[in-house]
């Protein structure tokens, strides 16, 4: 059958969406809700996590919402933060891979600090907390539902916009490549690992080009199709990867940026023509 539900459904699946209390992770978390997924939102503000899932729960859809802290940036963190998974599931059918961190210096006065700090979290937390909850993915991952591992790429990790966040962008690529990697090295497993490539849309980490109304539609009017992300966006993605009709998916780059990821400059040939 082809009714929504056979295809994006998610009912009775379990997700793990990290930096889920604010912006993209937010937004992917309501949309697995409202597929029909138990959803944990952790990261490291245990009370913005548990005020989102209280929320969240509000809004009268099949699935629901659970918070908790918990911080990918050191291996400490992320071990007990498996612990804490453990003790509220014993499997786990998706895992979105989104908690990451930003710096913007300009070039030349970048600090050497910063660049570690985002590489540790957005990609080695990344890779520590996937290959950690290996065998929860594992538990009930089969042929026709395999377990789903979702990371948050970006638009600026496939294309040169480095906009003074070098360290972002680098991470970001490397986000990207892992993915491939382990769609590679996981298809024996059942389990998928596919990932998202935003461009800007509206979270804590955009803040200062997305929370005011008139620079959000400057910023969106430089986006080949005219407007900045919105929530659907997110949530129609993570239903599409993660449902039964994404099943035969895996190693994707899927580009949500509006065309930024298709922009390659100016028109060589533009003044000939003119």
């Amino acid at each position: 059958m082809m009714r929504p539900d056979s295809v994006f459904g998610l009912e009775g699946q379990i997700a793990l969406v990290t930096g889920g209390a604010t912006g993209i992770g937010r937004m992917a978390a309501e949309g697995l809700m409202a597929a029909g997924a138990k959803v944990f939102i952790v990261s490291r503000r245990e009370e913005a996590c548990t005020s989102a899932a209280d929320a969240l729960n509000l809004l009268g859809y099949s699935g629901e919402a659970i918070g908790f802290g918990g911080d990918v940036s050191s291996e400490e963190g992320i071990d007990a933060l498996v612990r804490l998974l453990g003790d509220r599931t014993d499997r786990l059918n998706i895992l979105m891979n989104n908690a990451g961190t930003s710096w913007g210096t300009p070039l030349g006065s970048f600090p050497y600090h910063a660049w570690d700090r985002v590489m540790r979290v957005n990609v080695t937390g990344l890779f520590h907390l996937t290959q950690s909850l290996l065998p929860l993915l594992e538990t009930s991952a089969s042929d026709d539902d395999p377990g789903r591992v979702i990371n948050v790429g970006s638009v600026m990790g496939e294309t040169a916009h480095g906009d003074r966040a070098y360290s972002y962008a680098a991470s970001k690529a490397a986000v990207h490549h892992l993915t491939r990697i382990l769609a590679k090295e996981l298809a024996e497993k059942r389990i998928t690992v596919n990932a998202l490539a935003p461009g800007p849309f509206i979270s804590n980490m955009t803040a200062f080009a997305t929370a005011d109304e008139e620079v959000r539609k400057r910023v969106g009017a430089q986006v080949p199709l005219g407007r900045v992300g919105r929530p659907q966006d997110i949530a129609a993605a993570l239903q599409y990867l993660c449902g039964p009709g994404g099943s035969y998916v895996t190693g994707a780059i899927l580009p949500i940026s509006g065309g930024i990821n298709v922009e390659t400059g100016p028109d060589l040939f533009q003044e000939a023509y003119e």
